[in-house]
């Protein structure tokens, strides 16, 4: 099943805008095909699909300058896209127009060894970015499970996490300065490259997390850490999910600081064991503990191995209070590295059981046990069954829900019923819609639910007057 919207009221691409976009960046990179269009017209998101009118892949700030003064003259609406792997749908031309793609924009320009600071371009594969930072010795943490395909400027866009962010931060911890094009087409630095900056709003931190609708990202200056040479993995299988989440908190309250904490649940495990089988040709060695519901990945990482033991030891007294089975500790850099390939295949795994609606709520980790036993009650009063799992080292539960054999009335309908009382459940917990998925607009209709409307209007009045004609990624968030 395919998803279309209706188009709000915004002038067609003439055939004459065609070709003063093929004047700025070239006819080679302007994509007017219509297959070659549909690949632009979807995610990650569900079964979503929006047709752009055309593609652009500009090559320069100054190309991209060009083509949206043009675009803001005529009232063209862009979409600025970079991997699509999103899960919100923030990327998707919802209004059709043009898609403007940042694939070309994927160099390293430098890294500075002397102040730990890189300049990339927004199109540079996330692990492609990590691999060559670590060949320096140095570390640039937040790693979405996407790593291996998204771009930066996609997790800068979303503000993405990862299993590293519960002890280093997110994206937006790391960002010092970036280049971007206004929609209006002027070109502007947001900050400079220094570690303290009190000179102003900080206009930095505000295009993280800004889905794409203030600005197109062109050039980003990220702070970076040395690397820790060591690191210890343990697989902790629990009876149920609640003892999995009230161990999380104990952990730490003991004083422990784990560089991952993730948590999945079995039937997570069991789709994604058959996934690295039948799909990756990779099958999983290590086996999961039987009769246990809940499994936490413990990572804890640092420069001196004896240290690494005493907290890994430190960990092990904190869970032999709740109900848990034996714990396996990685032997081998290959056994680790398989334990994270099974955490980073559940989502793909999960979508390839089932067509899924994908959320991650967060809430303080002292009232996951409530969450995640309410998604389950709420999941049976709507009759969908839910797979979890996420970074509840910090509050981020990540809830798929599973179409299986729910008919597509009441997967339109009913489920998104649901849904809402998920989030609800989530703000009087304390926690909020998204912990780095975004709004795009998947949660759009359920902004309501976390934000007063004094709230939105001031992000309204503040996308006003960066896209006074509001071109710029239209009709996501709010």
């Amino acid at each position: 099943m395919t998803k279309y919207t209706k188009a709000m009221a915004f002038p067609e691409v003439s055939v004459d805008i065609q070709s003063e976009f093929e004047a700025i960046i070239g006819k080679e990179n302007v994509i007017l095909d219509k297959e070659k269009r549909s690949e632009y017209a979807h995610d990650k998101t569900e079964d979503y699909h929006f047709l752009p009118a055309v593609v652009l892949k500009p090559g320069s700030p100054e190309e991209i300058s060009r083509v949206m003064r043009l675009c803001h003259e005529h009232r063209v609406p862009v979409t600025p896209r970079g991997a699509g792997t999103g899960l919100a749908g923030a990327a998707l031309p919802t209004h059709h127009g043009v898609v403007l793609s940042m694939e070309r924009f994927n160099k390293i320009l430098q890294i500075d060894e002397l102040n730990l600071q890189a300049t990339v371009e927004p199109g540079v594969i996330t692990e492609v970015f990590q691999n060559a930072v670590k060949e320096k010795g140095l570390f640039y943490p937040p790693d979405p499970a996407s790593s291996g395909s998204c771009f930066l400027g996609g997790n800068l866009s979303q503000n993405s996490g990862g299993p590293k962010a519960v002890k280093y931060g997110v994206t937006r911890d790391y960002v010092l300065n970036l280049e971007v094009v206004l929609p209006t087409g002027e070109i502007i630095w947001t900050g400079a490259n220094v570690l303290k900056n009190s000179t102003g709003y900080n206009l930095t931190q505000l295009m993280c997390g800004s889905e794409g609708t203030l600005g197109i990202i062109t050039k980003i200056v990220f702070k970076l850490r040395g690397y820790p040479q060591k690191n210890v993995l343990m697989l902790i299988p629990f009876v149920t999910n609640e003892e999995a989440c009230r161990a999380i908190a104990a952990i730490f309250t003991a004083g422990i600081q784990p560089s991952g904490m993730e948590f999945f649940e079995r039937e997570a495990g069991i789709k994604t064991f058959e996934y690295c089988d039948k799909v990756l040709g990779s099958p999983v060695t290590t086996q999961l503990p039987e009769n246990m519901d809940a499994y936490l990945l413990c990572e804890l990482d640092g420069n001196d191995e004896e240290v690494l033991m005493r907290d890994a030891e430190r960990v092990m007294n904190v869970v032999e209070k709740f109900e848990c089975g034996e714990v396996l500790f990685a032997e081998s850099a290959a056994q680790k590295a398989e334990l994270w390939k099974v955490r980073k295949n559940i989502s793909p795994a999960v979508n390839w059981y089932t067509l899924t609606k994908s959320d991650d709520v967060v809430v303080p980790r002292s009232n996951l046990p409530k969450l995640i036993s309410g998604i389950k009650a709420i999941g049976k009063q709507y009759g969908f069954n839910t797979v979890c799992f996420g970074h509840l080292g910090d509050g981020n539960l990540h809830v798929n829900i599973l179409k299986e054999n729910i008919s597509d009335h009441d997967w339109e309908i009913k489920i998104p019923e649901g849904i809402g009382e998920i989030f609800k459940l989530t703000v009087s917990l304390g926690g909020t819609l998204s912990g780095e998925h975004g709004i795009g607009i998947a949660k759009r209709p359920y902004m309501p639910i976390a934000m007063k409307e004094t709230n939105l209007e001031l992000m309204r009045g503040i996308k006003k007057v960066f896209d006074p004609h509001n071109i710029l990624n239209p009709g996501k968030i709010f």
